[in-house]
């Protein structure tokens, strides 16, 4: 676990999958609420079904009870290691996989919030981000046991 000073949120699970696996997950975007711990995410219709460096794709999104939608543009999308996403905001969604074993990935979420720490602290969005990453990845080394 780890929350820097610097505005990042970085929590990691191990999981027994392999790195192509989940990554096509994250890689799709009308599949992430499948993964989605928080609770916001409620779908996602529009966008390619496979994300790479350029890709903007939208979010059915609820909050406090409140629905919207936002557009994401992805930054980064090295396949089976790497993918990340600008929010509309200016804050990044990244996420890595890296092999551990055979069958076996440790994924790390990250929330970087870097371009405007202030705000992100003074909000409250901070901590709970960091408690929907890490349901987000109870949920996904729930489904993902390691054996």
């Amino acid at each position: 676990m780890t929350d820097s000073e610097d505005g990042r949120v970085t929590r990691s699970v191990e999981v027994g999958a392999d790195p192509d696996e989940l990554f096509a997950i994250v890689a799709n975007p009308r599949r992430h609420a499948e993964l989605d711990g928080s609770g916001t995410v409620t779908g996602n219709k529009s966008g390619p079904t496979n994300l790479v460096a350029g890709s903007k794709f939208s979010t059915k999104m609820k909050m406090f009870g409140v629905p919207y939608r936002l557009t994401s543009t992805v930054t980064e999308a090295t396949p089976g290691r790497t993918m990340e996403w600008r929010h509309p905001f200016g804050h990044h969604w990244r996420w890595e996989f890296e092999p551990t074993a055979p069958g076996r990935t440790r994924v790390t979420e990250t929330f970087d919030y870097s371009n405007r720490t202030w705000y992100y602290r003074a909000t409250g969005f901070v901590k709970s981000n960091a408690r929907g990453i890490e349901a987000t990845l109870a949920k996904l080394r729930e489904r993902y046991p390691v054996a």
